[in-house]
């Protein structure tokens, strides 16, 4: 049987129809005792589940800068070569920041490609060699971005100008690419594809048919487009408390301007990308969009309720927008069609949806505001009113930067929760893909402290460079003047602008 895999269950264990016997893996033919080990692997579920969620929740963040800042950087970077020194050293300071976030991102990233194995060896054991190859070619993109990383940030003064600035081109491709490859395994557990089962067994694998399955295109896009938002507003939020407190210098309005103007773009375009991978969920993944819209029964036509809560049967207390057909149309562009609710499946084969049904709306409505302060940043501009020169402007972009991650991670909720109990779609179930290991509460509280301990270092190192640079700290005067090229930070004494203590006063 090829493509597209059944909606019978199973497991490691069990990776044939429910009218077969079950298959246990191994190189000898042994007896297992199978309640045993399943009573095992269900005490260690709910551990395994809040170390992945804790370790990816905690990832994601440094993921969207790897993703996003480079191309941030880039523009500081091009535009200091045109002969303005405070971009070109706003540029210089992001670069180590990025290097920071990158040292601590690695770490990060080697425990969730253990944790793969680890948590989910029945997922690996069966369809390790699927999903092999995205895995193989994201950690060589991850090797080419640590390299080019490397050498732009220990190349200011040292490599030629130009050459200098194309560092960043094969680091913004190596961070992307990685990102859609890690992006590509998780729309494959959504969308699974690129194998055949004969018998129960995996075979006929076709890597690349599951690196490009129906999912991953949008899936990806929804992502970077969070990942721009999440880098644009939080930088732009750090350099917005600079200038509520007095730092009102260029650097400071560089630091507000440029990833400002990236959010402001993004903005506008994930709802459009959200409503596209919403319409596949209902081909797909019906039962996740009857969940995320708290819809119980299936319903022709039915209308949109916005917010509310789940109190276990059906939506209390949400707004019924008054127009029959609404979210049939959202979802299908078809009024009258029908979509599925709960009901439409077994209640062990449904999501925990008062989870799935509250991260969603949380996240409609965070985006939603983000899309306002787009607006707002995009109508004073064709005002000609610099947003800088209103508080409460700036008092929503400092918002606008936690309430960005805040979206991005209920996105994640939604998106993992809401494939639940299912680890791969309608193939093999999280409970049967869980390792039976009798460790995972220890391995839970280490990796909390461990990266505890890692925020704690990461902010101060953070803190104590910014400190310097508000100090007046200027490492590279004159930098690329060895290569004949000078720029504007060069002419210090002709800059009548600002003093040049408070121009090199900036945050990170």
């Amino acid at each position: 049987m090829g493509g597209r895999v059944p909606w019978w269950g199973g497991g490691p264990r069990a990776l044939a129809p429910p009218d077969q016997s079950p298959i246990v893996p191994g190189p000898y033919d042994r007896i297992v005792d199978l309640d045993a080990t399943s009573l095992v692997a269900a005490e260690a579920l709910l551990p395994a589940r809040n170390q992945m969620a804790f370790s990816l929740g905690w990832h994601i963040v440094l993921a969207c800068f790897g993703m996003a800042f480079p191309a941030m950087i880039f523009v500081l970077h091009r535009k200091g070569l045109d002969g303005d020194g405070d971009a070109l050293e706003l540029a210089r300071r992001w670069s180590k920041v990025a290097g920071v976030l990158f040292a601590i991102g690695a770490v990060s990233g080697t425990v969730l490609s253990f944790e793969m194995g680890l948590l989910w060896p029945g997922l690996m054991e069966s369809y390790g060699d699927v999903v092999g190859l995205a895995f193989t070619l994201e950690a060589i993109s991850f090797f080419v971005e640590a390299i080019f990383l490397g050498i732009y940030v220990y190349g200011w003064d040292r490599l030629p100008p130009r050459l200098h600035l194309t560092m960043l081109l094969p680091i913004m491709a190596a961070g992307v690419a990685g990102s859609f490859l890690v992006v590509s395994v998780n729309g494959w557990m959504n969308a699974p594809t690129g194998f055949s089962l004969v018998d129960g067994v995996v075979t006929d694998v076709r890597p690349i048919a599951a690196i490009f399955n129906s999912a991953v295109g949008l899936q990806f896009l929804h992502m970077y487009l969070a990942a721009v938002m999440v880098v644009g507003y939080s930088t732009a939020a750090v350099y917005a408390v600079g200038w509520l407190r007095g730092r009102r210098d260029r650097l400071h309005r560089l630091g507000v301007a440029v990833p400002l103007f990236f959010a402001a773009v993004a903005s506008p375009l994930q709802p459009v990308a959200g409503h596209f991978a919403g319409q596949r969920l209902a081909d797909e993944q019906p039962i996740k969009l009857a969940a995320m819209e708290g819809l119980a029964e299936t319903t022709e036509g039915p209308r949109l309720e916005l917010g509310g809560y789940w109190n276990g049967e059906r939506l209390v207390g949400a707004v019924e927008v008054p127009v029959d057909g609404l979210l049939s149309f959202i979802a299908t562009n078809d009024p009258d069609a029908t979509l599925l609710g709960l009901d439409a499946v077994p209640e062990d084969e449904r999501p925990p949806v008062g989870i799935v049904h509250l991260s969603f709306q949380t996240m409609v409505a965070i985006g939603t505001a983000l899309v306002g302060l787009a607006a707002w940043s995009a109508w004073r501009w064709w005002r000609r009113t610099d947003p800088l020169d209103s508080t409460w402007f700036l008092r929503a972009l400092v918002v606008a930067g936690p309430a960005a991650v805040v979206a991005m991670e209920v996105g994640w909720v939604t998106t993992e929760v809401g494939r639940q109990p299912w680890i791969v779609h309608g193939l093999l179930r999280t409970e049967d893909a869980v390792t039976d290991a009798g460790y995972i509460w220890f391995t839970l509280s280490a990796l909390i402290v461990v990266y505890g301990a890692m925020t704690v270092g990461a902010v101060v190192l953070l803190r104590s460079m910014s400190r310097r640079w508000q100090s007046g700290e200027h490492e590279l005067a004159h930098p690329y003047r060895r290569f004949g090229e000078q720029t504007s930070i060069d002419d210090t004494e002709s800059d009548t602008s600002t003093d040049r203590s408070d121009r090199v006063g900036a945050a990170p």
